[in-house]
């Protein structure tokens, strides 16, 4: 048993690891805005114990993507940059002209919306398939919620969230 603690505390990413993933994930992103032409200003952090980087400025709406499918597979790409550097996994969040902040309150109101609609009828509602990143937007909301739950069903892409009366 001891020893499988140890290995626990070893894979635990420090503050400093998980800045360090934000710098490699900004020097990545900032070599494809080069070789882009794109203009951005990059901001490197680590939030909720998560590294994060944050592009900010104008034409910026191709990274993004139609849904934020471009984004999706842009901070696919840096979590392999950050692997090959560090021989770690990363979970940087990525975000371009803030589309995720954007998106987050999008789907608050979705889930609240999902809510009420358990809430007065008792069915459960099935939502649209999101990414991985919408789902978890929701079930935050969703789980926030006292009398209601919510579970992903479905596989990728087309995996969805099911809200329904709390068992």
């Amino acid at each position: 048993m001891a020893s499988s603690e140890v290995k626990k505390s070893e894979t635990v990413a420090t503050d400093g690891d998980l800045f360090r993933q934000s710098e490699i994930a900004a020097d990545y992103i900032e070599g494809l805005l080069d070789i882009l032409d794109y203009d951005g200003d990059i901001d490197e952090l680590v939030s909720a114990g998560r590294p994060m980087v944050e592009v900010v400025g104008g034409r910026l709406q191709p990274l993004v993507g139609q849904r934020g499918a471009t984004l999706e597979a842009l901070q696919e790409l840096t979590r392999l940059a950050i692997f090959r550097a560090t021989g770690s996994p990363s979970r940087l969040l990525l975000d371009i002209g803030g589309y995720r902040a954007a998106r987050r309150k999008e789907l608050g109101a979705v889930a609240r919306n999902a809510v009420e609609k358990v809430k007065e009828h008792g069915d459960p509602v099935r939502l649209e398939p999101m990414s991985a990143f919408e789902r978890k937007c929701v079930h935050d909301v969703v789980n926030a919620i006292p009398g209601v739950q919510s579970e992903s069903e479905g596989v990728e892409p087309s995996r969805r969230i099911v809200v329904r009366v709390a068992d």
